[in-house]
């Protein structure tokens, strides 16, 4: 066991160490590259891009990947605190002495799972404050003031522990339950629980974050309209969200499942695109429908979740897992939510070089999405919308090329605009 056990760690830290060392690496090729090109607009923009707008972009995301490089430092450092240097092992014991613990198993894990949730939130609190006002206020980025701020925060955690403590109890609970195969029904919960979250979200959670308006702009309802019944696309309604309440960023998505979808356009983004390139932008969403985009996947997740699923199972039966991470499962109490966490926290360090197959398949979709939006609407308007969403949010228009294809889920600027050209 003890052979074992030195394996899984040594195993554990050489991934975690190529991990690190690769988005190290890859961090410094954008920033190096993105400096070298932000003296000069690329040709292909050089007409419709000023040379002040493009530096904001690069200043922009140099400052965003050294902020991301402290992240991974301190992730980095949480991550072998938790594990290898025992202060997971040493929030279970402190919670196992506790008098009630024994007497309460179920209750002792969910304190274990709310303690560590609790703990890592404050750890992580100091970089999102700044990179919310810090980062983004410096750029002209940030609309959200402290104290909604903190009302957001105080929402979240009473959406955590109203939603997210039971769905773990019950998973919690069926791990110590329902016998070998609980992994199964584990799955089919948190499946349930996925769906419905996405019938809930645009009626029931979003509402509690930002206010929701019909669109009002009768012209542009009704060009919207048009769109979507020659696309074939019913949904619920149209909405503006008033996202200028927190950010200048701007954005338009679909969302709900089922008959419960509905449009949603940011205030941000109407303001900055004419009708005909919110069309665009809207039947580039729907070419995703279209594609059977989202139903892939959803299907994916529900394959990636029944291997992860499995994967736990087995894993929570070994003792190596356990100790190879720097815990001591406890022998009169169950290690369920143990268990739960280490997975959670190590399926991440493994998981990383794969990363960018899913990336590649998110840039086919959206070159899938241009194409049909080029069919069903303006493939200029598109170009246009986009190249105005470039700037306004401040994209670089030359990222390094080795790290867009190891990250983007989107394709590059100058690949998606060449594109979207030739097709005109």
């Amino acid at each position: 066991m003890q052979d074992l056990t030195f394996a899984f760690t040594l195993l554990f830290c050489a991934a975690l160490l190529l991990g690190v060392l690769a988005k190290l690496y890859l961090s410094a090729r954008q920033v190096k590259h993105v400096a070298q090109h932000r003296a000069q607009v690329p040709a292909a923009f050089a007409s419709t891009v000023t040379l002040q707008a493009h530096q904001k972009a690069a200043d922009y995301t140099l400052a965003k990947s050294k902020l991301g490089m402290l992240e991974l430092a301190l992730g980095t450092a949480v991550l072998l605190g938790w594990t290898l240097l025992g202060g997971l092992d040493a929030l279970n014991q402190l919670i196992q002495s506790a008098s009630w613990a024994a007497n309460n198993p179920l209750w002792a894990q969910l304190a274990l799972l709310a303690a560590f949730a609790l703990i890592g939130g404050l750890i992580d609190l100091p970089l999102s404050l700044y990179a919310t006002f810090g980062l983004e206020e410096r750029f002209g980025f940030n609309k959200i003031t402290p104290g909604l701020w903190v009302a957001d925060l105080a929402k979240g955690l009473v959406l955590a522990a109203v939603i997210g403590l039971p769905i773990a109890a019950l998973i919690v609970w069926l791990m110590g339950a329902a016998g070998a195969l609980w992994w199964l029904w584990a799955w089919a919960v948190w499946m349930g629980f996925n769906l419905l979250v996405l019938v809930l979200y645009p009626t029931v959670i979003a509402p509690m974050f930002n206010k929701f308006k019909p669109l009002d702009d009768e012209a542009l309802r009704e060009r919207v309209t048009a769109l979507m019944q020659r696309c074939g696309f019913a949904a619920k309604g149209l909405f503006v969200m008033d996202g200028s309440r927190r950010s200048a960023h701007a954005n338009a998505y679909f969302t709900g499942f089922g008959a419960a979808k509905r449009v949603v356009f940011y205030d941000t983004l109407l303001k900055q695109l004419n009708p005909g390139e919110v069309d665009a932008v809207l039947a580039h969403e729907l070419g995703h429908f279209k594609h059977k985009h989202i139903i892939q996947r959803i299907v994916m997740m529900f394959a990636v979740s029944l291997g992860g699923f499995a994967l736990l199972g087995w894993l929570s039966q070994q003792l190596w897992f356990y100790t190879g991470l720097g815990v001591r499962p406890q022998l009169a109490a169950p290690n369920d939510a143990l268990a739960l966490l280490l997975f959670l926290m190590a399926v991440p360090v493994f998981s990383y070089f794969v990363s960018p197959l899913s990336a590649r398949l998110s840039r086919k979709h959206e070159f899938q999405a241009d194409a049909y939006a080029c069919q069903q609407a303006s493939g200029q308007d598109l170009s246009s919308a986009l190249l105005k969403l470039y700037k306004d949010n401040a994209s670089t228009l030359t990222p390094d090329p080795v790290y867009a294809r190891f990250y983007y889920s989107h394709p590059p600027a100058s690949e998606r605009l060449a594109r979207l050209q030739g097709a005109a």
